[in-house]
């Protein structure tokens, strides 16, 4: 998959959610000039903006992607609305590595069965402490995402997705 950012573009990076290309910087390195995209995390709650250098040469090899497109939207509220629950008698440790690796890929659809799993597991019994910060890490990723594809604020997402896991 080819990616080709601009300055201003908005973009998602693995498990740190949506940036924006803030720059493109040349720099030298062992000899090599490598262009380098400037990155900087849209802040969202508790979080600072953070600064994030990715060689463009690179920028598909490490996850970072563009914003969900509208038809990708419905395809995660698909997944969160979705029964299918896939923990069932794991152990909390072995669920969290595997809810990890599914975060750390960056696709959006991996980071919405988190949620909806986490979510529905939650209901039947108490999450461990890395579950639950594990259940808002990809709340917040798939919040953030939906509004900026939406063009709908964070609030109003919030409140659709939460009413997805208390009406089933």
């Amino acid at each position: 998959m080819d990616v080709n950012f601009r300055i201003g573009d908005k973009a998602v990076y693995p498990a740190r959610g949506v940036v924006e290309v803030t720059g493109l910087e040349t720099k030298e390195i062992s000899g090599l000039k490598t262009q380098f995209y400037i990155l900087q995390t849209v802040a969202n709650g508790d979080n600072k903006p953070q600064k994030i250098m990715v060689p463009v040469s690179n920028a598909a090899t490490v996850g970072l992607r563009s914003i969900m497109t509208k038809q990708e939207v419905k395809d995660v509220y698909d997944i969160l609305k979705s029964r299918g629950v896939a923990v069932e008698g794991q152990t909390w440790n072995r669920r969290y590595r595997e809810y990890m690796e599914k975060i750390k890929t960056g696709s959006v659809f991996e980071v919405a069965e988190v949620l909806r799993d986490l979510s529905r597991l939650k209901a039947d019994k108490e999450l461990s402490f890395g579950e639950k910060q594990m259940l808002d890490q990809a709340k917040t990723l798939l919040i953030c995402e939906l509004a900026i594809a939406k063009s709908a604020k964070e609030d109003k997402i919030r409140k659709e997705i939460d009413a997805i896991f208390t009406t089933n």
